[in-house]
């Protein structure tokens, strides 16, 4: 059986490598991207499964890389932010996020989130 794909864009190289570390040992396939313009470009050539969208990058905003993604990627995207107001979440949700937790965030719920995108996406397929 295939692996399934997770592309994470976030630009912390910590949280990424304890990202990767986790959902690897879950039995997950990483994709890493910095910035918002490289994650469009490999969501666009991968097609993963889920996407982990932090909402502060360095080259655009998260919220507008969820609009562009949401042009044509039907697939779950998770927010990963430290932005936990509350204008934030609602605007994500509303542009298109299937869900969003904040920084920092236990591995066990975010394990459990994926796993419930995961889902979502095999009903809509």
């Amino acid at each position: 059986m295939n692996k399934p794909e997770i592309l994470i864009i976030d630009d912390e190289a910590p949280i990424q490598k304890l990202l990767e570390i986790s959902l690897e040992s879950n039995g997950f396939k990483v994709l890493k991207a910095l910035n918002g313009k490289e994650g469009i470009v490999m969501a666009s050539t991968h097609t993963p499964e889920i996407i982990l969208l932090d909402i502060g990058l360095p080259d655009k905003s998260g919220q507008d890389v969820l609009k562009e993604l949401r042009a044509w990627y039907n697939k779950s995207i998770i927010i990963l932010s430290v932005q936990n107001d509350e204008n934030n979440i609602v605007s994500a949700l509303d542009n298109g996020a299937t869900d969003y937790l904040t920084k920092p965030f236990r591995t066990g719920e975010l394990l459990a989130r994926i796993r419930s995108a995961i889902r979502g996406n095999e009903t809509q397929s």
